[in-house]
């Protein structure tokens, strides 16, 4: 089924208080979906409330970015937390982002798991119970954004959309799963080499891993994410957009990539 859109997303709001994280006002101009901290690992709710009003001014999809209560980690350590405090933790943070998205006359199209709590819930039954409980609670029409697994397993089980994501600045591995970002080429730092991938996982659904091999990702690129904490997220952004742009790719919305794959499968 061949698909010649795909969403350009980038983790927007991370800062908090007095302390600058990323340069959003830069990337807003590069992507056209946003997963937005709702506070918890990052963000707070001024930062939250002019990130969602620039992306409604600009046309950008709102998404809900939850995470752990870990500002000092940033959202990447393991919380040790029950199946209920998951639940409600995420549930809360939707919550707190849909007051700001409605208030600036916007709606949240997708939640994105931030973190360690995203990786997790791949492959632990709990985690993945809770967060797609939590979606689905509160409103059953967001999409959930997440890699193959568990998550996206519990999200089926109850009627949720899916829209996979190929994390586009990080290495993958053989098993087509990204690695840690302490692995040797964990973070990709060559801006050209970010877009000619990207290209590669739209186009072929392989993507070349740390050691060497063209390996397939295991599920749809619906999604190329850009990490707003990279050094050279400006760069890697630009170049993504680039090659995109080369091969003939439309960089659009989630929903609309999920419509385009929709009518494409019946059409088959």
């Amino acid at each position: 089924m061949a698909i010649n859109s795909v969403a350009v997303v980038a983790d927007l709001g991370e800062s908090f208080g007095n302390y600058t994280i990323g340069d959003d006002g830069a990337l807003l101009g590069l992507v056209t979906s946003s997963n937005i901290a709702c506070g918890f690992h990052a963000g707070d709710p001024r930062v939250m409330d002019r990130t969602v009003a620039e992306c409604v001014a600009r046309g950008i999809e709102l998404g809900a970015h939850p995470g752990y209560p870990d500002l000092v980690g940033f959202g990447r350590r393991l919380i040790e937390a029950s199946e209920e405090e998951i639940r409600t933790d995420v549930l809360y943070q939707i919550g707190a982002l849909d007051a700001f998205a409605r208030v600036h006359g916007g709606t949240i199209s997708h939640v994105a798991p931030h973190g360690r709590m995203g990786s997790i819930a791949q492959t632990d039954a709990k985690h993945a119970r809770a967060i797609t409980d939590a979606v689905a609670a509160y409103d059953p029409s967001y999409i959930v954004i997440c890699q193959r697994g568990l998550l996206a397993e519990e999200a089926r089980k109850r009627d949720l959309q899916v829209g996979y994501v190929f994390l586009a600045d990080r290495g993958y591995g053989d098993d087509g799963m990204p690695v840690p970002r302490s692995h040797e080429g964990g973070l990709i730092h060559d801006p050209e080499l970010i877009g000619q991938r990207a290209v590669q996982v739209v186009q072929e659904g392989t993507v070349p891993s740390v050691d060497g091999n063209v390996v397939p990702l295991g599920h749809d690129a619906d999604v190329l994410l850009l990490h707003g904490d990279h050094p050279t997220v400006l760069e890697n952004g630009t170049a993504l957009r680039a090659a995109l742009e080369r091969a003939g790719i439309r960089p659009t919305g989630l929903q609309d990539v999920l419509a385009e794959k929709a009518e494409a499968a019946l059409a088959s």
